[in-house]
């Protein structure tokens, strides 16, 4: 690659930093459609796209639109986990932080670690995407409004007013909810790993929906591992100072949405699939605190989903526990 830029993404701004040799250039756009435009007019009178590597954190969707962009104008283009630039800048004593020196750091990071490329995912995987995290903000707002609801001494018409949004959300939830299940049964290659994964008991379909629109194609993972670095459950182990001594902990360096989502089922999986619930009655047998059976649980989970998807075959209590 003969160029490496750095993109420090925002609701509004795309803060810019193109590397070549020792030169630096920076500049700033418009997050939008037209500014998207004019990254790609700026960049090209430089260099040629197929010698550029652009890179930018994965901060949801105000990143997502540019990302495809410059995909579809033949850049290569990676999305990198915050943790990852997070751990960048402290391994380069990196203290200030700007708009500007976060571009510069992670084109530093762009070119220095040669960060894995990225690709858009599928339509059908974009539009399950979409509908997951519609599911998810509305989810969250029926909270705020049960929560205000719980405040005492409230008036009879603000008690109505919240009683009716709770009504309404309730309706589009379950009206979302359909969505999902229609895309997720009327399309080739969602449905057949959709059916595989209701086998393992403790999935249920809003889990399943969310791991097949965050993980993509689970099985593109090399390996489990990278899967479960992926989600951010991969252990951590403190290996310096009086540090070593404690114990260790997850990375959380990937997923959070995949975590969170992990959580409830877990719970679930902990008292119903057998598999799980022999591993968690062996680590309480062994004195491992609650949280801790809980994040394993999280882990073997993702285990189980890997391999049923990998294998093609449906969960069998008799093959994992052999296994």
């Amino acid at each position: 690659m003969d160029g490496y830029v750095g993109i420090d993404v925002s609701k509004d701004r795309l803060d810019v930093l193109l590397v070549r040799g020792e030169k630096r250039e920076g500049q700033h756009f418009t997050n939008t459609p037209t500014g998207d435009a004019k990254l790609h007019g700026w960049l090209s009178r430089r260099l040629k796209a197929s010698a550029v590597h652009v890179a930018l954190e994965a901060t949801g969707s105000y990143g997502e639109a540019v990302a495809e962009y410059l995909y579809a104008q033949g850049y290569r283009v990676s999305v990198v986990n915050p943790a990852r630039i997070k751990g960048y800048a402290t391994s380069q004593m990196q203290r200030n932080k700007t708009d500007k020196l976060d571009a510069a750091l992670i084109a530093d990071f762009c070119r220095t670690q040669q960060a894995e490329a990225w690709t858009p995912p599928a339509p059908e995987i974009r539009q399950l995407q979409q509908l997951v995290r519609h599911l998810d903000a509305l989810t969250a707002a029926r909270q705020v409004a049960k929560n205000h609801l719980e405040q005492p001494g409230l008036g009879r018409p603000i008690v109505q007013h919240w009683q009716d949004q709770l009504s309404l959300l309730d309706a589009h939830i379950a009206q979302t909810q359909r969505a999902i299940s229609d895309w997720l049964d009327q399309h080739p290659t969602l449905k057949p790993q959709a059916d595989l994964l209701r086998s393992i008991p403790g999935l249920g379909d809003t889990t399943i929906s969310k791991l097949l629109a965050e993980c993509r194609d689970i099985r593109a993972f090399r390996d489990v591992r990278q899967l479960v670095a992926f989600a951010g459950l991969n252990p951590r182990h403190p290996l310096s100072g009086s540090s070593i001594h404690k114990r260790p902990t997850i990375s959380r360096t990937g997923s959070a949405s995949l975590r969170s989502a992990l959580f409830m089922p877990a719970l679930t999986a902990m008292r119903f699939n057998p598999v799980l619930h022999t591993l968690a009655e062996r680590l309480r047998a062994r004195g491992l605190a609650g949280k801790a059976i809980v994040v394993a649980v999280m882990r073997m989970l993702l285990h189980l989903v890997y391999g049923v998807l990998k294998s093609g075959q449906p969960f069998d209590p008799n093959w994992a526990i052999a296994s």
